[in-house]
């Protein structure tokens, strides 16, 4: 499993592609990219208003299509990228998903998983935070400036 820093923040502009999808949609820009084998087996953002689903957050999206574009449910040689802290809902997902990594820009102190706790996640799961974190946290900053 690759995990430089230099590959974790490729990647991770390229999450950061998929929130400005999110935020050009009007929808909170976070955006996700899945990692197998060096390959991108999935790209996902919010779909949560567009759908008018609040489960249809990046990291949901992006379990779901890479689940199907590997063929198996378990991620267990993946690295999920996410410009933001996963929420409770999706560190629940990503435990059931046995995700290998995960990889997030900005924190969330209001509603990320970290605040409940490790535990959320699956024991073998490794978590990097704060990668291009500045720029995560713009993207949020923005997109909440520009509702007021």
């Amino acid at each position: 499993m690759e995990n430089s820093l230099q590959t974790d923040e490729k990647y991770m502009r390229m999450a950061i592609i998929e929130a400005q999808k999110a935020f050009d949609s009007d929808e909170v820009p976070v955006g996700a990219v899945v990692v197998a084998g060096g390959r991108v087996v999935a790209r996902a953002y919010n779909l949560v208003e567009t759908l008018t689903d609040v489960t249809a957050h990046a990291e949901m999206q992006a379990i779901t299509a890479a689940a199907s574009a590997l063929g198996g449910k378990y991620l267990q040689d993946c690295t999920l990228y996410v410009t933001v802290e996963p929420c409770v809902m999706c560190a629940g997902a990503l435990a059931w998903s046995q995700i290998g990594r995960i990889v997030y820009g900005a924190s969330d102190p209001k509603r990320g998983y970290a605040r409940f706790g490790q535990s959320l996640l699956h024991p073998r799961t490794e978590v990097v935070s704060g990668v291009l974190s500045a720029e995560c946290e713009k993207l949020m900053t923005d997109f909440f400036a520009k509702l007021r």
